[in-house]
């Protein structure tokens, strides 16, 4: 019998799409995208809100990195997201519904849902709105377990994990409460959320949080994000899949 996730770490997963910048294939772009349905692999993506409210696939908070212009993602309109010219690339930023157009079910669609911490709902909600009427493979994931707690009340059948690592202080997590920055604390948050899922860095494998997944919860775990050789045998020993990118498994 199938497992009812099997299909999430069926194949190895394209960190931010098949990119490659020295070729001009920008991460988390359209063309990054096409090339890892072509090449027959699952996408990870990255979503920001935007000032009203739309999920933007893009990783930063920020503009700046790979694109023209300044300025928070937060601070701007969709409209004018999509208007910002990515660096040396004739790609433009996608808004979640434009992603879904493109990928048409072809691929698996693992969404990470960025946030401060703080509570803000507007990208959870919006996710739940767009992925409603969406057929194909997709699951959603965030460092913020606040963020699945969300989407669990808002679209309950929508596949959901945590993204987590090894604990190092971030300024993110000064939003948090204090009993739940690190420890039991934080662990009760996200077993509050409860996730169907885990995404653990490889650079923290092996880990009890992971194994504890795996062998006693039964959940799938994927790793990012591997980029060697010595990270695919990690991966291959303590997670179920592989989140990776600057080469092709």
């Amino acid at each position: 019998m199938v497992a009812p996730l099997d299909w999430l770490a069926a194949r190895p997963v394209a960190h931010r799409g098949l990119h490659d910048a020295a070729h001009g294939m920008i991460e988390n772009t359209a063309g990054a995208f096409r090339a890892a349905i072509e090449a027959g692999y699952a996408i990870e993506t990255d979503l920001q809100i935007s000032a009203d409210g739309e999920a933007m696939v893009h990783h930063d908070e920020t503009l700046g990195r790979l694109t023209l212009g300044e300025g928070r993602l937060d601070g701007m309109s969709a409209a004018e997201l999509k208007r910002v010219p990515f660096r040396d690339s004739g790609e433009r930023m996608m808004t979640l519904s434009e992603l879904c157009d493109l990928v048409a079910g072809r691929a698996t669609l693992l969404l990470e849902l960025k946030g401060r911490f703080d509570g803000d709902d507007r990208l959870a909600t919006r996710v739940a709105a767009v992925l409603c009427g969406y057929c194909g493979p997709v699951a959603a994931m965030s460092f913020d377990p606040r963020q699945i707690g969300q989407l669990r009340q808002k679209a309950p059948r929508l596949v959901r994990g945590v993204v987590a690592a090894k604990y190092r202080p971030r300024s993110y997590r000064a939003s948090l409460p204090l009993w739940a920055r690190r420890g039991l604390g934080y662990f009760a948050m996200v077993a509050a959320a409860r996730p169907q899922f885990l995404a653990y860095s490889v650079a923290d494998l092996p880990g009890w949080g992971p194994s504890l997944a795996r062998r006693v919860l039964c959940m799938p775990v994927l790793t990012w994000t591997v980029r060697s050789e010595a990270d695919r045998r990690t991966a291959a020993q303590f997670a179920d899949q592989m989140i990776f990118e600057g080469f092709r498994p």
